[in-house]
């Protein structure tokens, strides 16, 4: 699965040596129908962390979502106006049931949709005004945050449902304590084989951060996702057949992540399913559950994020918890080579496989993976995904030579169509049928590498610094517990400034900015100093919130100029 580069009249294009065919299938009937699941009916597929007596297996969930299916579709009218016409948003704390509300809106014929758990009610009831949601979903932990939101947005109690902690599902409504009752007859879902009805299908919307104006809304597709799954799993899978394995007996992982996001809806109710082990439910991170759990269940897989990675690499509480780790991903955010070497040694005693990926919720997750039985301690973000192109252009659209840093623009079939309702942002985000990603990145040595996200690049006269690469270089300081890096005004222009949170009392600011300065170019020096904080603002995802720390240095530079 190595990347290839392609010299052609339209351009240089990177692509995978290797291309595949991929299930023609809707995405229930490949979970629930096809042998190339490796779920077998009796599999546990989703448990309660806490209490793993709450569970469900392969067939119990089929007959679980065809019943809620039908119950949608009788009691709310979910679908019955054809497919794809209604919209039910969900928000939710991590649940061992949750994967069955995803699942049985998509055989409802609605979309599903996801609000992040820490939304606020103003961001929710804005989320189901933009979206035009029919039906909201919570569980007990986002309650009065969904009957606030519902309120400000006009909708009725009796359209917001709750998912209790039973064993078992339970449904109530805002306006009645009583369960609503789950009707034992069925709906079957509606099975497609055709290509382009697979292709151009919508079945989950997802919103991005909304850094500049309203979210926007991505758009996925029965084929984004059948093929993320597939294309990333199968030849993991068959790379362990090879050598006598069965990936799907000896995949055991936790939900740890939320499930608004890109890496809980595909990671989490599809691919762990595909696979065909057990996923852990908890209701959100804790480290010292998320350790207890990892021990407890004797993990095997974890896909997880740069802070937790750093957590992992750092913490004094990390043992032996993920001795049974052998294969790990990092993604949402690029990691330092320094963290990546850092934190595998916490991992299967020094042994399990840690490498990244890139990707984004308009590439139905990862748009590179790291093939099994390569190793890669480079820092990179692996290579091409099969069946997937990418492009790496400069800021006029022109391909850059291989090893030069420029945008990635991407193909593939796991690349949304689009926006959902806002043509003015596909228009900006689509040239001539490519993603325009708005990552910067390059390619080296057969792999990518991701140097920042094109607006977050500091102009410090008129040369570029990455703060993904300073970042890097912070955490790597034995006194740095986690670091931050944005770009302020200063010397007339635009100048790096650090926000660090010490792992030891004794550092000062002069020795980190003494200290970077031996390790850097000139212009990426921090000219804007250092700023001591007691944590990082992130996203529940664990992506850096750029926004407070620049709205927090106008506090600080406002008062220092009074």
């Amino acid at each position: 699965m190595a990347t290839i580069v392609e010299k052609t009249s339209s351009g240089i294009i990177y692509k995978a040596s290797q291309q595949r065919d991929f299930p023609q299938l809707d995405l229930l009937s490949l979970l629930f129908d096809s042998s190339a699941c490796g779920a077998k009916e009796d599999t546990v597929v989703h448990a309660d962390a806490a209490d793993p007596s709450k569970a469900v297996s392969k067939a119990q969930l089929r007959h679980l979502v065809k019943r809620l299916a039908y119950t949608l579709r009788q009691r709310y009218g979910i679908g019955q106006d054809g497919p794809e016409k209604d919209v039910v948003l969900c928000i939710s704390s991590g649940h061992f049931l949750l994967p069955c509300l995803f699942y049985s809106t998509i055989a409802a014929g609605a979309i599903f949709s996801a609000s992040s758990p820490a939304s606020t009610a103003t961001e929710l009831a804005g989320q189901i005004k933009q979206i035009g949601a029919k039906l909201v979903l919570c569980n007990e932990d986002t309650k009065e945050v969904a009957a606030a939101a519902a309120k400000l947005a006009n909708i009725p109690g009796s359209r917001v449902l709750v998912l209790g902690s039973q064993p078992h599902l339970e449904l109530t409504n805002l306006e009645q304590s009583r369960p609503i009752p789950i009707s034992t007859k069925t709906l079957e879902w509606q099975r497609i084989t055709d290509t382009k009805a697979l292709e151009n299908s919508i079945i989950c919307i997802l919103f991005s951060s909304g850094t500049t104006g309203l979210p926007k809304m991505c758009r996925l597709s029965h084929t984004n996702m059948v093929s993320q799954a597939c294309l990333v799993l199968d030849p993991a899978r068959e790379y362990e057949k090879a050598r006598g394995r069965d990936m799907s007996a000896d995949y055991r992982t936790i939900a740890h992540l939320p499930a608004a996001h890109i890496a809980g809806v595909q990671g989490y109710f599809v691919n762990s399913f595909y696979v065909g082990g057990t996923l852990y439910w908890m209701p959100r991170f804790n480290l010292v559950k998320f350790l207890e759990y990892s021990k407890k269940y004797q993990i095997t897989t974890l896909v997880s994020v740069p802070p937790i990675y750093l957590a992992i690499a750092k913490s004094p509480l990390v043992t032996d918890q993920f001795d049974s780790v052998e294969w790990a991903v990092a993604g949402a955010a690029p990691m330092g080579k320094e963290l990546q070497l850092a934190a595998r040694k916490n991992l299967g005693k020094g042994k399990a496989h840690l490498t990244q990926t890139w990707g984004l919720s308009e590439t139905t997750g990862a748009m590179t993976t790291m093939p099994r039985g390569i190793d890669d301690e480079t820092g990179s973000v692996s290579m091409l995904v099969m069946n997937g192109r990418a492009r790496i252009v400069d800021d006029d659209g022109k391909d850059v030579e291989p090893g030069q840093a420029g945008e990635l623009w991407v193909k593939g079939p796991n690349v949304t169509k689009g926006y959902y309702m806002n043509d003015a942002a596909n228009k900006e985000a689509f040239v001539d049928g490519w993603f325009c990603t708005g990552d910067i990145g390059l390619f080296k040595d057969g792999k990518f590498y991701i140097v920042d996200r094109k607006k977050e690049l500091i102009k410090y006269k008129g040369l570029q610094v990455a703060p993904a690469e300073l970042e890097a270089l912070l955490v790597s300081h034995a006194k740095i517990a986690d670091a931050a890096v944005i770009g302020v005004d200063g010397e007339e222009t635009e100048v790096p400034r650090a926000y660090v949170v010490a792992g030891d009392a004794t550092l000062k600011a002069e020795e980190i900015v003494d200290w970077v300065a031996s390790k850097v170019a000139n212009h990426k020096k921090l000219r804007g100093g250092v700023v001591f904080i007691d944590a990082i603002p992130k996203s529940p995802s664990g992506k850096i919130l750029r926004k407070e720390l620049r709205q927090l240095a106008k506090r600080i530079d406002k008062g220092s100029k009074l």
